[in-house]
């Protein structure tokens, strides 16, 4: 529609406008990743990520030093996981080109995890990964990668999931501020919050199946405190409120009906939804909380 459009031209001049100013505008920036639509196109994310992470793209260096596959512990379990990564890469890419980018992800991956060693690998990153290659090519997407496992991602590469669970932890509390039925109905058919693992390690990369709706997600969250992906899972269990309840009030049903996204999310509204429950519950309330448990 016309009004879209034009709403559309002038977040890309604002946007344009925030990448000129001297230094750049990342608060305002970061408002844009946020507001409705978010980034808008991929060309607009290759300049702003690497603001929204503080990447200084001058100084990455032009050619990845090579890793050495043979003597690499990762490197068969990342294999593994590449290999079944195909439909992470858009229907109709013809496979010398996937093939192609798939050794970059391998690369990529084994690049970050040899250079910090304190960093363990975990299925499921390499979901987070080929978003970034897809999006930037493999220079850009190695440092912002790696910014990224070093920051937002830090808790699940520890090598136990200890701080992960950490971090699922916060799902019940949020969901039991604004929903006490649901958060109920949820404790007695104790169906735990596993199925939001994979939603929360993959920052939901690994249950999409629309590339857009990935790379929405991920301007919200590269804009956003590091806990915003669980907030984000909360709001998704709360917006299929009516489903939970008609669920059967059993640990199996209810994990088999909340691990499965629906296809027709209201993306922009869960988005500005979860934004608001951060403000009115941030993380510092809901950990005091639960260290009174």
């Amino acid at each position: 529609s016309a009004i879209k459009s034009s709403r559309r031209k002038r977040k890309v001049a604002e946007i344009t406008q925030a990448l000129n100013t001297t230094p750049v505008d990342v608060a305002a920036l970061r408002r844009m990743a946020i507001s409705e639509g978010g980034l808008l196109s991929d060309e607009i994310r290759r300049q702003v990520w690497p603001r929204l992470l503080n990447v200084s793209v001058e100084n990455i260096p032009e050619q990845l030093e090579p890793v050495d596959r043979d003597n690499n512990k990762d490197f068969n379990q990342v294999l593994l996981d590449v290999q079944r990564s195909l439909r992470r890469f858009p229907p109709g890419m013809p496979d010398e080109q996937r093939e192609g980018l798939q050794e970059e992800l391998i690369d990529i991956i084994l690049w970050v995890l040899v250079k910090n060693p304190q960093l363990h690998y975990y299925q499921g990153y390499h979901d987070i990964v080929v978003t970034f290659l897809l999006v930037l090519e493999e220079r850009l997407a190695t440092a912002l990668v790696e910014k990224l496992s070093t920051h937002h991602l830090r808790d699940f590469m520890d090598p136990t999931m200890d701080n992960t669970k950490h971090i699922l932890n916060y799902l019940m509390p949020i969901i039991e501020r604004v929903n006490p039925e649901v958060y109920d109905f949820m404790q007695q058919a104790e169906v735990g919050t596993i199925f939001a693992l994979s939603w929360l390690i993959t920052w939901f990369g690994h249950v999409l199946s629309d590339f857009r709706h990935v790379v929405r997600l991920y301007d919200f969250f590269l804009a956003c405190h590091p806990l915003m992906p669980i907030y984000f899972a909360a709001v998704i269990v709360l917006h299929r409120e009516e489903e939970v309840l008609d669920c059967e009030c059993d640990m199996a049903m209810m994990h088999h009906l909340l691990s499965r996204i629906p296809e027709d999310l209201p993306y922009e509204t869960l988005i500005s939804r979860a934004g608001d429950l951060f403000v009115q519950f941030p993380p510092s309330e809901l950990a005091r909380e639960r260290s009174q448990l």
